[in-house]
């Protein structure tokens, strides 16, 4: 009995000892080391990389092989200035398409006819970007109407190129040697390029040769449907953002928002600023040619008052759409929490609550103060806002998260616990709980603010909590963001 009131008294004493040298943040305390303060300088659009990568990519493809494959997945072709020697998938795990709507060939615009009639004459395919497959129609005529409606099944193809090719053995088992290759951007005589010029068949059959090479155009791109967790904020437009919170690009293939979303929910987050919460797609074309489609990401959303950049040199800027990421929690950075002037904290408001176990007081708040914020001039806080316990408290947004059944989503947050010295911070903690159930323990000791992201599943109507603090051990908890993957 004696050994437990001695160890008790020790503990009050060491209590009182802190706290008479710490001031706590309910009496506007200094941190013990300062976070570093964010800089967007370093951050803006790397417009020259962009552009250089651009001048020096070939995405171009033409129609060979066997007819009829399947479409390939949008590919990814380069990344931040790396030209990929070998294309990869894009992660997009692709909506079901809707239907493609019917077309009649007066949908459609004659745009080049094709040349080489003659025994020796000779006209070329088309080689262009965003190439989707080919097939042969009958050849007992110049079947314009088979290839436009082989476009009509493709829900992405806008532009079809119809075309004779001899002495290839690979089409003997369609009988039809009349080529229907179809893009997903339109293209001009300008790309009629590839002549043939290929020994496929044995001699003394000559190289494979082109004649009566044709285009017809229904839509320079395909009008895209907002990805799911996303919504538009401007575009299209011909001017791409030159915006802060840049994390990089990626070239993709073809203009395909839902592999740019995809890019976006999958780029590593960024040490200043976190998740990606926003991209701009667009495309770039070079000598009036379209050349690549750029998917540029930042992690703070931008709009059409910095979409200025139309362009450098012979690239022009086409096509701009900004998409911004849906974040589920309401005020994430607490900003809505403007009490006072310059100094106060609370423990609610319009959409944040804290409380605090039995015993506790004021475990769990919200401050506005710049010097203690991530970002802007609010901020959580969990533990004791004045040092009066120990104990740990529970923030929470007001209202459930309007999330979906099955959708898997990623909780993203910014945590400092660098108020007090490092050994009275050592025991930091934050529990993420979801509906109730705790999914993640972060236990970052003494930690200047750092980025942390959970995984989730929603069973719909979710409720997020975050539950941790002990005082000395101050959490401060900033941005906090949930993200549809």
């Amino acid at each position: 009995m004696l050994s437990r009131l001695l160890s008790t008294l020790s503990l009050a004493i060491a209590v009182s000892a802190l706290t008479t040298t710490i001031t706590p943040p309910g009496q506007k305390g200094s941190w013990y080391t300062v976070p570093p303060v964010v800089n967007l300088n370093d951050s803006v659009t790397d417009t020259q990389s962009i552009v250089s990568t651009a001048l020096n990519i070939d995405q171009k493809s033409t129609a060979s092989g066997a007819p009829d494959q399947a479409v390939n997945s949008t590919t990814v072709t380069a990344v931040d200035g790396a030209i990929l020697t070998t294309p990869v998938p894009s992660t997009s795990s692709r909506r079901e398409l809707s239907p493609p709507t019917r077309r009649s060939a007066a949908n459609y615009e004659l745009v080049f006819n094709g040349t080489g009639v003659a025994p020796n004459d000779r006209d070329a395919s088309i080689e262009g970007t965003a190439y989707l497959t080919f097939t042969t129609v009958n050849n007992a005529t110049y079947n314009v109407a088979d290839c436009l409606a082989f476009c009509d099944s493709v829900p992405t193809c806008v532009f079809a190129n119809l075309f004779y090719e001899f002495n290839n053995p690979g089409l003997d088992a369609s009988n039809s040697n009349l080529k229907c290759a179809i893009y997903s951007d339109t293209h001009t005589a300008v790309e009629k390029t590839n002549f043939g010029g290929q020994q496929l068949a044995p001699p003394p059959s000559g190289l494979t040769f082109v004649q009566q090479s044709s285009g017809y155009s229904s839509a320079t791109l395909v009008d895209p449907t907002t990805p799911e967790g996303y919504e538009l904020v401007f575009g299209p437009t011909n001017g791409a953002n030159n915006a802060p919170g840049y994390m990089g690009f990626a070239f993709l293939d073809r203009y395909d928002v839902d592999a740019c979303a995809q890019q976006c929910n999958t780029r590593g987050a960024d040490s200043q600023g976190g998740a990606c919460q926003y991209f701009n797609i667009w495309r770039a074309v070079v000598d009036g040619t379209p050349t690549t489609y750029t998917c540029s990401m930042y992690f703070i959303p931008a709009d059409a008052s910095t979409a200025v950049n139309t362009g450098q040199g012979n690239l022009q800027v086409t096509f701009s759409r900004g998409y911004k990421r849906t974040n589920l929690v309401i005020d994430g950075g607490f900003e809505d929490f403007n009490e006072c002037d310059e100094f106060c904290f609370d423990t609610q408001d319009a959409n944040w609550i804290g409380t605090s176990p039995p015993g506790g007081t004021d475990d769990a708040t919200i401050f506005f103060f710049q010097a203690f914020a991530h970002t802007g001039n609010a901020v959580a806080l969990l533990g004791s806002a004045n040092a009066n316990d120990a104990l740990a408290g529970t923030l929470t947004p007001t209202k459930p998260l309007a999330t979906l059944p099955g959708r898997q989503y990623s909780i993203g947050f910014f945590q400092a616990s660098s108020f007090a010295p490092p050994a009275q911070e050592q025991p930091a903690f934050i529990d993420v709980q979801w509906n109730g159930v705790t999914i993640q323990t972060i236990r970052p000791g003494f930690s200047n603010y750092e980025f942390f992201q959970v995984t989730v599943t929603a069973k719909g109507n979710d409720v997020l909590s975050f539950h941790g603090g002990a005082a000395p051990a101050w959490s401060f908890i900033d941005d906090i963001t949930v993200f549809e993957l």
